[in-house]
């Protein structure tokens, strides 16, 4: 009988013994997932892990882990650095290139008005055709590199809005003649805090686009509205419009409309135009009508507010 109790009570305490000895370890294992968890974290978060140099378990994890930090930080900066050579290359061959393609088109158009013949004209026609395709494709190709966040650089600084409304409409002017397209202009002069050369480009992009889906004979308008901490550029075009349901999606980059597929671009423009207003605390605003127009609002910080 006591033989029995005391087997009986061996078995409890075995059992007992058993129980601490597995919750004991279940407790380790936690410890040490958790604690490489915490590592993770801190790899991920850009931290280098203090190593112990033992030949623990943690210690070789540890080191490991370091080694993939150091890994990714390398691939990270060759990647970065290829990056910035293609797409200085892009920017310094789209420059070389603008150049000679402006004069080409220049040439040929003082070409067919010394020439009589009709197979000679359209030979003309021709070359200033393909051109003036080059010369698009060119231009998008250097907005598409600088719609990389890197590449816009903006240092905004107090400058006069007449100016900057000068350049955009100059550089647009060629494009509005070509499709007899009035361009107005009634805004107001005052100073902005702005980048010159990027926001010349945010209103030669909307502008280009007001010209490019608008009908020929149309009227494109430039104004202003003087609030207190900003100015409100409105181009306003009665071109084919925006629909409704696709106004959100338009400011997304390499997005089209629907309903301008016929029409030559890559969808850079406003997404360009946003982010460089975002980086000089500005903003832009879009209001359109399929088939009766649509009217860019671009809001630039005031100097003097």
């Amino acid at each position: 009988m006591n033989t029995c109790v005391l087997l009986f009570f061996a078995a409890i305490i075995n059992v007992i013994l058993l129980y601490l000895i597995i919750r004991w370890y279940r407790n380790k294992l936690f410890t040490q997932y958790q604690n490489f968890l915490d590592k993770t974290d801190e790899i991920l978060s850009g931290k280098r892990i203090d190593l112990s140099y033992d030949e623990s378990l943690d210690s070789a994890i540890s080191e490991r882990l370091n080694r993939i930090m150091e890994i990714s930080h390398m691939q990270k900066e060759i990647a970065e650095e290829e990056r910035d050579i293609i797409k200085s290359l892009i920017t310094n061959i789209s420059h070389q290139i603008r150049t000679p393609l402006t004069n080409i088109i220049l040439y040929t158009g003082l070409l067919k008005e010394r020439i009589s013949d009709s197979k000679s004209i359209q030979l003309a026609d021709k070359i200033e055709n393909n051109a003036e395709k080059l010369n698009f494709f060119m231009k998008e190709l250097l907005k598409s590199s600088y719609a990389e966040q890197e590449m816009i650089s903006v240092s905004p600084k107090i400058i006069d809005l007449d100016t900057v409304m000068k350049k955009s409409c100059q550089s647009v002017e060629l494009d509005a003649m070509k499709k007899d397209i009035q361009l107005i202009s009634e805004y107001h002069t005052c100073k902005v805090y702005a980048d010159l050369k990027w926001t010349e480009e945010v209103f030669t992009n909307i502008l280009e686009n007001a010209i490019k889906y608008s009908p020929n004979g149309a009227i494109v308008t430039v104004q202003s509205i003087l609030y207190e901490s900003f100015v409100c550029v409105q181009i306003v075009d009665h071109g084919i419009g925006i629909p409704e349901e696709e106004q959100g999606k338009i400011f997304q980059r390499f997005y089209r409309g629907s309903n301008v597929t016929d029409k030559q671009g890559f969808g850079i423009g406003l997404y360009l135009a946003r982010e460089v207003l975002r980086k000089q605390q500005g903003y832009i605003k879009v209001k359109s009508t399929p088939n009766r127009g649509t009217t860019v609002e671009v809001f630039l910080s005031r100097e003097d507010f």
